[in-house]
This record gives structure tokens, sequence and C-alpha cells, in this order.
């Protein structure tokens, strides 16, 4: 025998009128209850949807503090809800505090004495392992860390490859072959080495404080384009540090990199396999040297081919890099501290 209907069903197989208004006020009964019995919880999770996230830069990465009073996130970049601040007394409010690694002291005296429940702080560095010091007292302090890595809780790298339609190529007129620009040359990096031994079998133009031939911030690009070659080589080796020797010196300038840096593969990561030359491609430097200096108009052209896909983007204002916070924030592990950050770092 058919179980009998609990709701009355009007003709067409619906609930009638009279059981849905019932209903109705059952669930609104229920809701109303359980809202007056747990009141905060959701009022909370109300106000961090519609309140912005409050990012405290506790110390400004760069020497030069920027105006961000307004709404420097949404206006310059089309991020919303994201509200930066260097207002230390605003700690209390903060969502999340910053703090760039070449403004942190040695000792933890600098930082907040007290960190409000729920509060992430960030560790900040575009600094390599090997430039980057007293990593070890930095232990159980940390929520999350935005560096060049990849697997960093939030990547900020030099720069990217971004899509474009223009399918044509720009390659610069060349005066000579290859160029450098150094600043801070010391004998025992790798980089100073390679030169070295290079410079044994062809002329390297070479600029910046190092050579006593520094150049304007204009004149850098207009000078770096003129050669058929740049030696992109960092100051340390590490995994995915790739700076903006590559991505402004090199890429945007319309000059072919020569990289010292990760093994190809990494850099593949970032760039196509044919937009750059590795020293590591080739059993010796002199045959890299004749290979640079052989190169014939055709083979040389092939190493612009990227251009008719992708443009250079350059991340340089640390406004945009810390606004991306905003953007991972969703996503962030909660909870989480690192128990050793050199260790990660080094890793």
């Amino acid at each position: 025998m058919p179980r009998a209907s609990l709701l009355p069903w009007s003709p067409c197989g619906r609930p009638g009128v009279k059981t849905l208004v019932i209903s109705g006020v059952f669930v609104t009964t229920l809701w109303n209850l359980r809202c007056f019995l747990n009141p905060s919880n959701g009022s909370r999770e109300d106000s961090k949807h519609t309140e912005p996230l409050v990012v405290l830069v506790w110390e400004w990465p760069s020497k030069q503090v920027p105006n961000v009073s307004r709404d420097v996130c949404h206006e310059l970049y089309g991020i919303t809800g994201c509200w930066l601040t260097t207002e230390q007394q605003l700690l209390h409010r903060a969502d999340v505090v910053v703090f760039p690694h070449a403004r942190l002291w040695p000792g933890r005296d600098m930082l907040p004495k007290e960190r409000p429940p729920g509060q992430n702080w960030v560790w900040v560095s575009l600094e390599s392992p090997s430039n980057c010091r007293a990593l070890a007292g930095w232990n159980q302090t940390f929520n999350w860390v935005m560096t060049y890595r990849q697997d960093s809780d939030i990547f900020i790298p030099y720069g990217k490859l971004v899509p474009n339609r223009s399918a044509t190529m720009n390659i610069p007129a060349k005066t000579n072959l290859v160029s450098w620009v150094i600043s801070n040359y010391h004998r025992t990096q790798k980089r100073a080495e390679v030169y070295k031994n290079l410079s044994r079998y062809l002329h390297v133009n070479i600029y910046g404080k190092a050579n006593n031939k520094p150049l304007c911030r204009d004149c850098l690009l207009q000078t770096t384009s003129k050669s058929r070659f740049y030696l992109a080589f960092e100051n340390s080796i590490h995994r995915d540090y790739i700076t903006e020797k590559l991505w402004r010196n090199s890429l945007l300038a319309g000059t072919v990199p020569v990289v010292l840096g990760p093994p190809r593969a990494n850099y593949e990561q970032f760039i196509p396999a044919d937009s750059f030359i590795h020293v590591d491609d080739f059993n010796s430097l002199e045959e890299l040297a004749t290979f640079l200096k052989t190169m014939n108009s055709s083979r040389y052209r092939q190493f612009f081919a990227w251009q008719r896909r992708f443009s250079v983007k350059l991340y340089t204002d640390w406004r945009e890099r810390i606004c991306t916070i905003c953007t991972a924030y969703p996503h962030l592990p909660r909870g989480h501290l690192y128990p050793d950050l050199q260790s990660w770092f080094n890793s």
C-alpha cells in the first residue's frame, strides 16, 4: 500500500499554498533562533566580506616611501577590497603585516610586541639566500613568505612574459657584439670568473659603477639594445633567482641574453627555450665565444621569435607587489608558521 504523503499536494503534484506558507514560517523561525543563540559568527563573517583587507607594511621595502593613502590597489592595478597602510599605530586593525627582510634588524626589538589574534605576518625578500643574512633568528615568526621563488606563498617575480597579439618582431640596430652592466664586482663571484675567462676570446663592452661608467636610468636600455648579446649574469646561483638582468637589461632592451644562473630547465619555466643562450650549453667558454662571434643574421633573428607572442612585463613598483597579497589572500594557508626560515630559503 503506498505510503501516505506527509504534506497535502495540489492536483498538479506540488505542495499547496498553505503548506508552503507554513513551511516558510517554520524555516524562518529556525533561522532566527539560530542567530539569536549564536549572533557573533554571522556578523563577523559578514564584516570580513564587506570590509577591505588591511595590509600594514611595517617598514617600506625601498628608501622612498610612496603615498598609499588612497585606494592605490584599485586605482593603479584594479585590485579591489585592499587597503595598504604604513601607519604602525593601525597594527590592531591589520589583517596582514608585511616585513621586508632588508628592513629587519638582526634582533627582534623592532617587531611588534604582540600579534593580534588571526593576524598574519609576511616575510618579504627579493634577494637570494647568498645576500640574506641572519635568517636563523626568525624561526616560528612568519606565517607566509613572499619572494621570487615559485613555491612561495606569494610569488613576486622580477618580470614575466605576457601574451600579446602583435605578431611582429622588433630588433634594434646593433653596433657591437656583447655588453654587460655591472655595479658590484667581486672576484669571488662565479660571474666574475666566467667573465674573466670569456673575455680572453671576445671583447665585452662593460658599463656600470664597477667600470666607472654608470648609466642613467633612461640610458641603460638604449645602451644595451645596441649589443647583439647581453651577459645576464646573476650575482649568485639559486633556484628561480632570475632578476632584471634578464627581464629588463636583455629581453626588454631587444638583445639576446647569455645567462649565468640556475640550470637551463629553470629558465625555461619562465621564458621560451629558444629565446636565450645558457653558459652551460657549451663545453668551454671558448666554444661559447665562437658561437657568438660566428652567428649569422638568420640564426640571430630566431632568438626573437618570442616577440610575436609575448611582451615583457616588469615588476618594479613595490605597491603592485604588495597589492598581490590581497589577490592571494583567500587561498593562503591559515595557522601556519615557518619553523625554520633559513632552511626553507636555502632549500
